[in-house]
This record gives structure tokens, sequence and C-alpha cells, in this order.
């Protein structure tokens, strides 16, 4: 049970529920490749069936930690920090995104946008979901939109919601891993139909690392 002042400091960012920190390589999207120290923050209603860190649904499950901790975690180690979860957008990120600007780290969040936009980023990756989409208010801020291909009918999906972002923003089509077999060269052929699509690989996976 939280008791009060530890839920204020949770209303106001300065804790959060952390699941897991660590210094990697970015595997999926527009920066794939780079190093980056990601903060995974427990909670998410979201309930996507595939998903794979499914651990990270429940918040009480992930003992709230200082903010300020999880950063000074971070200093020794990148110039960039991945927020993901769960769904970070349900807690308030405004206070923890000042401190790594402040401490001269970019900011990067990967979010179903289905919560209010909070926290000051550089890169802001909208990876939606069917089971509850986005506010409209994200799309276009969204740097990079992500649509996870499990079946024919997620390609219609991805084209509803590319039609929403900006122009500048970059549009990748991922295969669900556990049907990467059937679903990639499907998304091959799609790209090269309709080449504003990129194709994203989970290449942490290949890799074998976090």
């Amino acid at each position: 049970m939280i008791n009060e002042e530890t839920q204020q400091l949770i209303n106001k960012g300065e804790m959060l529920p952390l699941m897991e920190q660590f210094y990697t390589i970015q595997g999926e999207g527009y920066h794939t490749g780079k190093a980056a120290y990601f903060i995974r923050i427990g909670g998410c209603d979201v309930g996507c069936h595939w998903c794979d860190v499914k651990e990270s649904w429940n918040a009480n499950l992930h003992p709230p930690t200082l903010t300020n901790t999880i950063v000074n975690n971070v200093k020794e180690f990148a110039n960039t920090v991945v927020i993901t979860g769960g769904e970070p957008l349900m807690w308030s990120l405004n206070y923890i995104t000042n401190l790594l600007q402040n401490n001269n780290i970019r900011t990067h969040i990967e979010t179903s946008g289905a919560y209010p936009l909070s926290g000051q980023w550089n890169w802001i990756c909208l990876s939606p979901k069917k089971t509850k989409l986005p506010l409209e208010g994200i799309y276009t801020k969204a740097h990079e939109l992500k649509i996870i291909i499990s079946n024919n009918h997620d390609f219609k999906f991805a084209e509803e919601q590319a039609s929403k972002v900006s122009e500048n923003c970059e549009l990748y089509l991922q295969p669900e891993w556990s049907k990467r077999e059937q679903i990639t060269p499907k998304i091959v052929d799609y790209v090269m139909k309709n080449p504003k699509w990129k194709i994203s690989l989970q290449t942490h996976k290949y890799l074998n690392i976090p």
C-alpha cells in the first residue's frame, strides 16, 4: 500500500514505478543501432495480446523509485535516454525530462499515445494500438510512427494512423516478433509498393541483447 506522501511524489513525477533501467543499443525504428539508456516504467492498460513485457502492466509490482536516483544512474552511461513501458504517459514525465535535459541528456519516448503527453522530448516514437487509440493531440507531435504488423488488416490500420501524423513524421512497419517469419515478407512487399514506409526490425532480439 502506497502512503500519502509517496503518492504525492508520484503525482508530481518525483517518484516513478521503475521496472528496470539498462544501457544498451536501440533495436527498433529510426534510431536503430545507437547506444541509449532505457528507463522502463511500470503500468499499462492498453492490453496488446502479443506484448513481450506483460510483466510491466501492473504498476504495483514495480517499486516507486525517486526520479533523482533514476537520473543519477543515467549520467555515467549515455547522452540519450529512451523512456518506455508499459505505457509511460500514465505518469507525469515533466520532472524526469527536465532533469535529464538539464544534464544535457537527450530524451526519447516510446508510447501508444493513449494518455496526455507530458515531458520535454527530443524524439517521440508513437506506436498506436487498436485496443486503445492515441489521443488526437499527439499525432502532429510525433517524429516517428511505428505500427506493429501481426495480420493483413494491420496494413489498413497503419494507413489510417499515417494520415494523422505530420508530413515529416518517419513511418515504420514492424513485424510482430512471434509471427516475423510469415509477416516480414508481406511487409517487404508492402514497403516496396508504398515507399513512404520503412521496415523496422527488433534487431536487439537478433543480437540477443536487452
